[in-house]
């Protein structure tokens, strides 16, 4: 095991700096939280909770609208750069890891089906519409993932680098592409993942 002092001889002195003015702020703004680098934006702090563990990198952005609420469980741990927006509920379960550059949304701008809006009206005049997200327990988003309005994502899911997912996930799958796809399910009988067909 590794002790501080190795673990900070990885960094510049820059870095050490930068997470100490972050775990003070951490202390006094997050307590429950391990670490929130800065800079971290939210709208609506109010309107997040989140258990012990919580871990961000710098740039982090979290937006909730109207009643929009995010629930965040144990030991997540999130990237640089990732943006959360909510309009309803994004729920997302313990022990998860998002790689940098995630963005999970469960509102669009207007909507788009047979009663659509219209394309003369600016997209920022366009009403706010959505379905809430869920996220599961011991599930890693890869590196600019993104995940749109009304998705479930089961436990133990892996969602690989520039995926977008915009239907549900089965748990224990690795899903990859645009729409992501499951391209391996994992089987506990005999604990190897195996391809789908």
């Amino acid at each position: 095991m590794t002790s501080i002092f190795e673990e900070l001889g990885k960094h510049s002195l820059s870095d050490i700096v930068s997470m100490g003015c972050s775990f003070i702020a951490t202390k006094l703004f997050y307590p429950k939280a391990t670490l929130v680098r800065r800079p971290f934006h939210i709208r609506q702090k109010k309107n997040l909770s989140y258990d012990s563990g919580f871990t961000t990198g710098r740039g982090c952005r979290f937006e909730m609208f109207d009643d929009g609420v995010i629930r965040l469980g144990r030991n997540c741990r999130i990237g640089d750069n990732v943006h959360l927006a909510a309009l309803h509920s994004i729920q997302i379960g313990d022990e998860c890891l998002f790689a940098s550059k995630v963005f999970i949304s469960d509102l669009s701008h207007g909507s788009y089906g047979e009663d659509g809006c219209d394309p003369s009206i600016p997209p920022n005049d366009r009403p706010l519409i959505g379905s809430s997200v869920v996220i599961g327990d011991n599930v890693w988003l890869g590196e600019n993932v993104c995940v749109l309005q009304g998705v479930t994502i089961g436990s133990g899911a892996v969602v690989g680098a520039n995926a977008t997912v915009s239907r549900d996930l089965p748990a224990n799958c690795i899903a990859v592409g645009s729409p992501a796809r499951p391209i391996k399910r994992y089987d506990p009988e005999t604990r190897t993942w195996v391809s789908c067909k």
